[in-house]
């Protein structure tokens, strides 16, 4: 990958692992300097001297709990004061976990609201003023598939991320005129946290691959990760509102998402 991102700075959520460390990695190869943020600063921290190291970028750690609003304005005005800049903002960091829908509790669906929705907004609502004062920025939020298509059993994420990709839609149209982009990855590659998910789920696992037209899941660095150097490019500052599907052809019919739950 060419160094096309030389000069850039960038902020990756959720950076220490799976997705996240996918694109920060893709991100680092393209030669943008990097904070990578994760609540357990441990993995933030290897994922950072890796990037040094491997890429020769500046790569910063910073371990943050994002449904902490005070906590996410203080790393995007850390970000800003150790690269002097902040051009590439990748909200990444997110969770679900499995239950009928019926048993969500209130707190359940305010906690995946904070994790995958608010997290994002407040990260978004202070990046804007120095993305608009430098006349660029490139937001890449990362969506869900399960959203899309309505998968079973994981009602909060999928509304949680379902509202993240309207904010992403309205911040597009009311960004656009400041040199802002907005737009959305929906993503189907082996983080830990699927992989874990499909090994309790085998059979399903199984149909979801066949059903998926590239034949195999999706790696993070290799499949996810240059999508969002292209959306983080001068060749996407055209291209705005848009979700991107990096899922194999998944999202074209869908897939069996059937897992096992107890609750």
């Amino acid at each position: 990958m060419d160094r096309q991102l030389s000069g850039r700075a960038a902020l990756v959520t959720g950076a220490g692992q799976g997705v996240g460390q996918g694109i920060a990695r893709a991100l680092a190869a393209a030669g943008a300097d990097i904070v990578l943020a994760q609540r357990r600063i441990e993995e933030a921290e290897r994922e950072a001297a890796y990037l040094r190291e491997t890429h020769g970028v500046r790569a910063f750690a910073h371990g943050v709990d994002v449904t902490d609003a005070a906590a996410v304005d203080a790393l995007v005005t850390a970000t800003v004061e150790q690269l002097g800049r902040l051009d590439i903002l990748v909200n990444n960091a997110g969770g679900s976990f499995p239950k009928r829908l019926e048993n969500h509790t209130d707190a359940d669906m305010a906690g995946s609201l904070d994790l995958n929705y608010w997290s994002a907004f407040w990260a978004m609502r202070a990046a804007f003023p120095v993305m608009k004062a430098q006349k660029h920025g490139r937001i890449i939020n990362i969506g869900s598939l399960n959203g899309v298509n309505a998968h079973m059993f994981t009602v909060a994420y999928n509304a949680s991320k379902e509202a993240l990709r309207a904010l992403t839609r309205t911040a597009a149209v009311e960004w656009g005129p400041f040199g802002i982009t907005c737009n959305v990855i929906c993503p189907s590659a082996l983080s830990p946290q699927a992989k874990d998910y499909f090994d309790t789920n085998p059979e399903m696992a199984a149909a979801i691959l066949s059903q998926v037209p590239v034949g195999r899941f999706g790696d993070a660095t290799q499949d996810v990760g240059p999508v969002a150097v292209f959306l983080a490019s001068a060749g996407s500052s055209y291209m705005t509102g848009n979700t991107l599907y990096v899922d194999g052809g998944g999202h074209i019919n869908g897939v069996a998402w059937r897992p096992e739950v107890e609750d």
